[in-house]
């Protein structure tokens, strides 16, 4: 089965099983799967895909901006563009003037990174301390290839020093999910319930970072 949404024709895996509604998702592979009570039309597919048309289409850009392979930087000279709170920047703004090799003014920025996102944080996340009111045992900055921030059974948060080149409004957004974590260890419905009371758009935040996150490099 396939759709047209907006200039781009998809095809559609449809599985038929005993349920209630009708469900669909887009993976890792842009294969969309859509499952349905037995007995829907081929109209009412279509339908609910149509409506989903505009969060299936950000899915498969994610997708595709995900399977892009991140250009090594160059830190000599000022023609590279280096991300600080979503904004680009020389490198010199950033760590000013240095007589060094590659590796050591790459050693230098993540060193910024760390401590500038150390600072940022230790600021923003006493509001959202007082509204969900939790205080974290410790916070540190690591270096992770696969998370933005962590939260221990004991109560110690961790974030990527990467945040550092997110927007104020996306490193909120780890902020509060990684506080919403003391209340609720697990992503269940209590958990986002909780972390959409403190950030509505959260979502917006979540898709920032799919989509952007790779870019996100030394």
């Amino acid at each position: 089965m396939q759709i047209q949404l907006e200039d781009q024709m998809v095809t559609l895996h449809v599985q038929y099983a005993k349920r209630k509604k009708l469900s669909v998702t887009v993976d890792g592979s842009d294969l969309i799967t859509v499952k349905a009570p037995k007995g829907t039309s081929e109209e009412a597919i279509l339908g609910a895909v149509a409506s989903l048309g505009p969060k299936i289409l950000e899915k498969l850009r994610s997708n595709a901006a995900a399977r892009q392979v991140p250009r090594v930087k160059a830190y000599e000279g000022d023609e590279e563009a280096f991300l600080y709170l979503g904004k680009e920047y020389a490198l010199h703004e950033l760590i000013g003037d240095r007589q060094a090799d590659a590796e050591e003014l790459k050693l230098a920025l993540k060193k910024f990174y760390t401590a500038s996102l150390k600072k940022i944080i230790a600021e923003r996340i006493k509001p959202y301390q007082t509204q969900l009111r939790v205080k974290p045992k410790s916070m540190e900055i690591v270096e992770s290839r696969t998370k933005w921030g962590s939260c221990s059974f004991d109560g110690k948060l961790t974030f990527n020093y990467r945040l550092a080149m997110a927007p104020p409004e996306v490193i909120d957004y780890v902020i509060i999910h990684e506080l919403c974590h003391l209340l609720h260890m697990n992503h269940d419905r209590s958990f986002w319930r909780r972390l959409g009371s403190i950030m509505p758009d959260y979502k917006e935040k979540e898709a920032y970072l799919a989509r952007q996150g790779q870019f996100m490099t030394l």
